[in-house]
Parts: C-alpha cells; structure tokens; sequence
C-alpha cells in the first residue's frame, strides 16, 4: 500500500516547521515546496503543482503574518496576500482530489468586543479590531471557504475540509523583525538587545494592561494534526455545517505586563521596562474558550516560561547575531 502523502504549505514558517517536525515522524511521503519552487500567489503554477502531485491531506499553514504594526503599515499586502494563498491551494486541491485539508487561521477573526473567552460561534457577531481588521477578514474567508466546499461538495466528493483556530503563537522559528514582529518575538528582540547593550530600560507599546493567551508552536502542530485525524463522526459532534472551525488556546491568560517581566527574567535584562501609552493596546482581551478541541481529546502540555525558555535559546542560536 503506497504511503499517504501529505503537504504542508508554508512549512518554512514558524507553523509550517512544527508541523514537519512531527510529521516527518509518521509514516508518509511529506510534500514540501519553497517560494522558489512553488509560488502560492501564483494560480496556474498552484493548479499545476497539485495536478502532478497526487495530494491526499493539505495542511495549509502559508500566510503573511505580522504584528500591530506590520498590519497597520501594509493592509493590502495582508488581505490581498492571504486571500490568494488560501484561494488558490483550496481550490486547487478539491479540483485535483485533496480529500481532506486543513486550514489554519488566527484568534484575531473575533470581533473586537467579543464576549470572553471567545467561544466559535462568536465569528461575524460584531466589528472586527480596526488594526488587524484586513489580516482577519482573509482569515474569516478562509474558513467560510472549507465550509462552503463541505457543504456544496462533502458528500457528493467525499471532501473533509477543517479548520483550526489558534490564540497567539510563539517559539522556534518565529520573526523576529523590530518593527513587524508579534508580540513576544519583538519582547524577546527588545530585551536581549537591551541586555548586549547594557541600556538602563526598555520601553514598550501601549499600558501593558491587555491580557492575552499565548500556545507554543509545537502545541499547536499537534493540535493540528489530532484534528486532522479526529474521526469524522466525532468531529461533527463539536461543529455546525455553518460553524465549523476548532479553537486552539492554552488557556493561560496574562497581562502583557507579567508577559514583559516574564521575558526579561527570561533573558536576564537588569533594566527597568517602561510602557509608551501613546502606542495602541490592540484588544483588550483575547482568550479562546477551547471546550470543543479539549472534547475532540486535546490539551496543550507546555507551560509559558518553560516555552519562553526554549524560543529564547532558539534565538541565541538562529538569529540574535543578524
């Protein structure tokens, strides 16, 4: 019996490399393309990727990411860029027989003054956050594109199209851009750079007064491919044909304050950290309610610092000389 094959779009992401990690383990053929090989914009050479490859499961983890203000300088490229990505290998693999997928989007679909912790069917039941309003849109479209194809084409084709909705990620990997960084990698950034240069602070956006939910990486790639392999019956016990996707948290919640002092003991920065309330705070909570993939049989195992540990010395090894 020949192995499955399966690919990972996007698998040099932070994302994309969790997942290889733990699939390279199984027993199957894993599919993997750079940029250079395979340019997801691109719709014919996706179509032809997918036609000379006989695809059995996509797990679709390609996509422009950034922080507060990478999504605020470049909302175009966010919501053009994505809807592209997701688009064209979606569809492409259901023209070519992908039976199942799994598409990976973000918390940030909820409506900004969402009801806490954000339960699924909260999605479209208010107005996004203004910030990353271009980035969630793409986000929401990606989902309400696997529902629409399990709904128009799940039992005449046979098609299982998921997705999975994960809190705020971080660890190895991840960007670690000053400016277009999330959250923890631009702490992480701050501080050791901080630390080098012997400065007496370090100052950061906003009041530190949000509170938000971060899973590491190789958390969720496990979520992921436990979802992929949830039986189907099971599955839709926790789902609606019309809300279908699967929160991802770690239901660890802090302010951004403890997550800044969290990092610098971390590091080891002897310095003070001073917060610009100038800068925008973004949302003022984000915690997922993960009810549906704890009764789908998963739980996250790696606790905050013990992952801010292990993404600090991938740092140290991978880029803090760049």
């Amino acid at each position: 019996m020949s192995k499955s094959k399966i690919f990972v779009a996007g698998h040099n992401g932070m994302v994309g490399s969790a997942l290889v990690r733990f699939l390279q383990n199984e027993n199957i053929e894993l599919i993997t393309k750079n940029r250079q090989e395979l340019d997801l914009l691109d719709q014919s050479n996706v179509q032809n990727f997918f036609k000379n490859h006989k695809i059995d499961q996509v797990y679709l983890a390609a996509a422009k990411v950034g922080g507060i203000h990478a999504n605020n300088s470049y909302p175009a490229d966010f919501i053009y860029q994505n809807l592209m990505v997701q688009t064209n290998v979606i569809h492409s693999a259901f023209v070519n027989g992908v039976k199942k997928l799994l598409f990976l989007g973000s918390s940030c679909i909820y409506p900004k003054n969402a009801n806490q912790p954000m339960k699924e069917d909260e999605l479209l039941a208010g107005k996004l956050e203004p910030t990353n309003e271009p980035y969630a849109i793409a986000k929401i479209a990606g989902i309400k594109m696997c529902e629409s194809y399990n709904r128009q084409y799940g039992t005449s084709h046979g098609i299982d199209y998921r997705s999975i909705m994960p809190t705020n990620l971080y660890g190895p990997g991840d960007n670690y851009h000053p400016e277009n960084s999330h959250v923890i990698p631009g702490l992480i950034y701050k501080f050791h750079k901080a630390k080098i240069n012997n400065l007496e602070s370090v100052t950061i956006w906003g009041t530190g007064t949000p509170k938000r939910e971060f899973l590491y990486v190789d958390d969720l790639a496990q979520a992921a491919i436990h979802v992929m392999n949830v039986d189907k019956k099971i599955y839709e016990e926790q789902i609606t044909s019309e809300s279908s996707h699967i929160n991802v948290g770690s239901e660890q919640e802090l302010t951004i304050k403890e997550l800044a002092e969290t990092i610098k003991e971390v590091i080891d920065f002897k310095g003070n950290i001073n917060f610009d309330s100038s800068k925008p705070d973004g949302s003022t909570r984000k915690l997922l309610n993960s009810e549906r993939i704890n009764k789908l049989g998963f739980k996250p195992k790696t606790h905050l610092k013990e992952g801010l540990i292990k993404t600090y010395q991938d740092y140290l090894k991978f880029y803090a000389n760049i």
